[in-house]
């Protein structure tokens, strides 16, 4: 079954299912056993060994990833007990005149932290929910603007981990400069631009429509926390210290700084490295484990001392902060599990996207679009914008090497950028995504309601972003395939407007 169109079931399984039965975890895990019986030929116990086996593996390769969430998840916690978070929201119901501006200062922080998605997502949420919930704001909306300046903003930032992912997908004696070639395709990337554009648009204008506007609608009449997230309010809600914004703001700056030097340590920065070599060279999760751990001790310090908290409140964040996690962290294991078993060892789904890419790929002016349309199918079949472009880039390298070397230069950027492009609108969409289910988290957001939202904001984005990149193959020019994109994505603004009344 290996490398077969049948490689594509699981995935198809599980986003059927979860849509349908609005049950995420049933879902994955159906879908990951129906890929284990594909790969063992309907051996019942083989299948149960490989579905774990698998999630073995992605769970120890991820393991950092999973310390940070729960590092995270502690100093969260820790803040929201300390007061810090009570300070900052009383301050800032204070300056904060309505839902626009909420909703501004929530996109500009996702702008600001461009670290990494992860710490984006749930960093941004945690500091702004207590604002927008003042205001009525849909959580799926919130959930919406932490998603659209999550990835994107990664995606198009030289100094992020998603820069050092992009270098790494290069093959090796490829002879190009991965950091270059990733600097190069950040003009041409439409669906960040555009999505970046588009959520500044429907912030400003309060024009949601499809289901965000049901959404919204619902929630000016009756807001309400979703039912698995009450629990949190209330513990957050137990503000026993006497903690000022000063204690909000400085764990979370110790926390941006030691995330960034994290992995500017990994890469090397302290043996002669240059900053754009150590970003290029890190290992991002380790890096995430250094920031978090630091920001961990340092908040330590900052609130006993000065009794801001007891010790026995401190400890208790432990478990609290643990157990809100554990959603997140559950739905990732198993969405890992998931792209393992479509993996190259397994189902090898990638491969048969090649194989088909290849076959169809005899007409260079439409590649760009070509890769783009894969991209994004591949991303929200398997849910990892990271493992698309991993597959796709060397077999964008691979297919350029048959034409002209001027031509293929042209088209090596723009084709990139479409996959870089595509995986991000892929991403967005696809309920397995881990990106999506932590801004999910972030926002402490109905997972699916958050997917079934979003979803018809990226297929907008995504329209614009075809015709943009058909446009830049034909002419094998980015620049006006980018002018045009930004073109159609003004039609629409303009319509919607137009049609949509303000919420």
């Amino acid at each position: 079954m290996e490398n077969s169109a049948l490689s594509m079931l699981p995935p198809i399984i599980t986003i059927i299912l979860a849509l349908w039965t609005k049950e995420v975890y049933m879902s994955l895990i159906i879908g990951i056993f129906s890929g284990a019986m594909l790969f063992t030929g309907g051996s019942f116990l083989e299948s149960i060994v490989t579905m774990f086996g698998i999630m073995e593996s992605k769970v120890g390769g991820n393991v950092n990833i999973l310390v940070f969430l729960v590092i995270l998840g502690i100093l969260v916690a820790a803040i929201s007990r300390s007061g810090a978070t009570k300070a900052y929201g009383d301050w800032a119901r204070s300056v904060i005149s309505g839902r626009r501006s909420a909703l501004g200062l929530t996109a500009f922080l996702g702008m600001l932290i461009f670290i990494d998605d992860y710490f984006n997502c749930l960093t941004v949420g945690t500091i702004m929910r207590p604002v927008t919930d003042k205001f009525k704001i849909a959580r799926a909306k919130l959930a919406y603007v932490i998603d659209a300046t999550a990835a994107p903003i990664c995606i198009i930032a030289p100094v992020s981990s998603w820069a050092a992912a992009v270098g790494s997908s290069l093959p090796e004696g490829s002879g190009i400069d991965g950091f270059a070639l990733f600097i190069e395709t950040i003009p041409f990337n439409l669906y960040a631009i555009l999505t970046m554009i588009f959520m500044a648009f429907i912030i400003v204008t309060g024009r949601d429509f499809a289901t965000m506007g049901k959404a919204v609608e619902k929630s000016n009449a009756n807001f309400e926390v979703p039912t698995e997230y009450q629990e949190n309010v209330s513990a957050e809600q137990m503000h026993v210290g006497n903690g000022k914004i000063i204690d909000l703001v400085l764990p979370l700056i110790v926390l941006i700084g030691g995330c960034i030097y994290g992995m500017l340590y990994t890469g090397g920065i302290q043996d002669g490295a240059t900053i754009s070599a150590a970003f290029a060279d890190c290992d991002a999760s380790k890096g995430l484990v250094i920031g978090s751990f630091t920001a961990f001790v340092f908040t330590a310090l900052l609130y006993l001392p000065r009794k801001v908290v007891s010790f026995e409140s401190f400890c208790g964040c432990f478990g609290q902060g643990f157990k809100a996690m554990v959603p997140a962290i559950f739905i990732l294991c198993l969405a890992w599990t998931l792209s393992g078993i479509c993996g190259n060892d397994y189902l090898n789904l990638g491969g048969y996207v090649g194989t088909v890419v290849n076959e169809h790929a005899s007409i260079a002016v439409f590649l760009p679009v070509i890769f783009f349309l894969v991209s994004i199918g591949l991303a929200f079949a398997t849910g990892t914008s990271w493992g698309t472009f991993g597959i796709l880039i060397p077999i964008a390298l691979s297919i350029l090497t048959q034409f002209p070397a001027d031509e293929a230069a042209k088209l090596l950027v723009i084709c990139v950028a479409a996959i870089l492009s595509g995986a991000v609108g892929g991403d967005h969409a696809s309920p397995i995504s881990d990106t999506t289910i932590l801004a999910s988290a972030g926002a402490q957001c109905h997972h699916l309601e958050h997917v079934s939202t979003q979803v018809p904001y990226v297929i907008t984005v995504s329209i614009c972003c075809v015709i943009g990149y058909l446009v830049g193959g034909v002419t094998l020019n980015g620049w006006l395939g980018l002018g045009v994109a930004l073109a159609c994505l003004a039609v629409v603004m303009i319509v919607v407007r137009a049609k949509v009344s303000a919420k």
